[in-house]
């Protein structure tokens, strides 16, 4: 079970907690806000109040066997944040992302150890416009370059048509990773070439973020 601390428990730190929880995580949660803590004690493995710039407090609770470490403090200050990737990574753990405010914020994070910089309002924000201007678009995640992973329902002109006949690695540079039936949670990976798209799947697709809107908006 892959180990995973979420610092900071406002709206998004407590949502991401409960989210890694429900994706087999094991999650501890720290907050300086009591109330917080008590708030997601059930709903995760470890739930402890502290303040994440006290490394006193943080190196008597984590230890670089920590796989990753997610801080979400506030933005209004940008203290908290810079202090508790400094603790983290003079800890050990190898893992951190933080949310940042602006690209400044993110530049300095990385500098003292981050990883990852979160950009949780710009990230929704672009992913609710690409839904916004194709409708068909489920949701879209980030790879390296410009690569993203895209789920999709199958466009009209796909139904009843198998992979094989599509070819749509020739025609839009793009592999179709999986597919499920709508009313289904679980994909199926790696789908034959005979596979006969149907009216109400969607499908996983890889390729270039322009490619894949092309495709969806065909």
């Amino acid at each position: 079970m892959k180990q995973v601390v979420v610092i900071g428990l406002g709206q998004f730190g407590s949502h991401l907690a409960r989210s890694l929880v429900k994706l087999g995580c094991e999650v501890m949660a720290i907050d300086v806000d009591e109330r917080r803590v008590e708030m997601i004690r059930d709903d995760v493995h470890r739930a402890l109040i502290g303040d994440a710039r006290d490394y006193q407090m943080l190196s008597s609770v984590l230890s670089g066997s920590i796989e990753e470490a997610v801080i979400c403090l506030g933005e209004k200050n940008l203290e908290p944040s810079i202090l508790c990737t400094l603790n983290l990574k003079k800890i050990g753990i190898k893992s951190i992302r933080s949310t940042a405010v602006n690209d400044d914020h993110a530049q300095i994070l990385t500098a003292v150890g981050a990883t990852e910089a979160i950009f949780s309002e710009r990230d929704a924000a672009q992913r609710t416009a690409r839904r916004v201007a194709n409708p068909d678009i489920r949701d879209m995640f980030p790879l390296a370059e410009d690569y993203r992973i895209m789920e999709v329902d199958a466009p009209e002109k796909l139904h009843g048509r198998t992979l094989a006949e599509l070819n749509l690695r020739a025609r839009f540079d793009l592999l179709i990773l999986a597919v499920r039936p709508g009313s289904d949670p679980h994909f199926r990976f790696l789908p034959p070439p005979d596979k006969r798209i149907q009216p109400n799947e969607v499908l996983m697709v890889l390729g270039r973020e322009l490619d894949l809107v092309r495709f969806a908006s065909q």
